[in-house]
């Protein structure tokens, strides 16, 4: 009975090619990150990929990629666009939002605009008196660390003066001030006048300072209700433990953007 070839029934994969290696129809081999089909037998070191006479390509790999592993480095690590291809965005500190800065541009960690950060609130009922013309401390103050020193302080200050025969000087002041960290107080301007009438104790109405401020510091900050008038004898917060009048002193923090 005659014999029939039929040939290879399959291709048969011959992993990397080889130059000293010699291939017959249909072997299929990888090279460059590509693979190839022979359509020719020939000898070991005769006839590479590039030949076609004897290789076509099965499969040509596409455009090399950016290596996402050796972009990402770190844990927190982002991956994002930019102008000319992939690049990271490194993690941001804690707190922090990722921040969109419109097309065109790169995203970035930030804070984000508004919102409270803290509040603290402090009340006295001690009554404080002088009969000085220049401004002295009352026991009205609060005060507040700043988490950012970009943040800005909301303040509310507030308690009620009484006087006693104001006849010499008809105005009474109070005023804010601030002590950073270690150092001393100053004055904060805004400030408020009164003018009672002269004569016996006048309990006036309540005293106000409603302000923001920007210490830019992330030191602590204390703010206190300063006073002073020519009469001779004034008091902030009471005269005595009859007459007292609670003083409250109230610090919000409030994040960069909000004010």
């Amino acid at each position: 009975m005659a014999t029939v070839n039929l040939g290879r029934i399959k291709p048969v994969f011959r992993g990397a090619y080889s130059g000293s290696t010699a291939y017959v129809v249909d072997d299929i081999v990888t090279h460059g990150n590509e693979s190839f089909i022979c359509i020719q037998a020939h000898g070991a070191g005769t006839q590479a990929t590039s030949q076609t006479a004897y290789w076509t390509k099965l499969a040509a790999k596409g455009a090399d990629g950016t290596d996402v592993g050796t972009t990402l480095t770190t844990q927190g690590d982002i991956l994002y666009r930019d102008g000319s291809g992939l690049a990271k965005l490194g993690a941001g500190t804690s707190g922090q939002a990722l921040l969109t800065q419109g097309a065109g541009a790169n995203p970035i960690w930030g804070s984000v605009g508004g919102g409270v950060l803290q509040a603290v609130w402090n009340a006295n009922d001690t009554p404080v008196q002088t009969g000085s013309g220049s401004y002295v401390a009352t026991n009205n103050s609060v005060t507040i660390t700043p988490t950012a020193s970009n943040s800005k302080i909301l303040v509310i200050l507030s308690g009620q003066i009484a006087v006693n025969n104001q006849s010499n000087d008809p105005w009474t002041y109070t005023r804010p001030y601030r002590n950073i960290g270690s150092g001393g107080y100053s004055a904060i301007s805004d400030y408020r006048r009164y003018a009672p009438s002269a004569g016996s104790v006048h309990l006036l109405e309540d005293v106000h300072h409603f302000f923001i401020d920007a210490p830019t510091t992330t030191s602590a900050v204390t703010y206190k209700t300063y006073f002073h008038g020519g009469g001779t004898s004034i008091w902030f917060g009471g005269r005595s433990s009859g007459e007292l009048s609670r003083t409250n002193a109230i610090a919000i923090e409030l994040a960069n953007g909000i004010a």
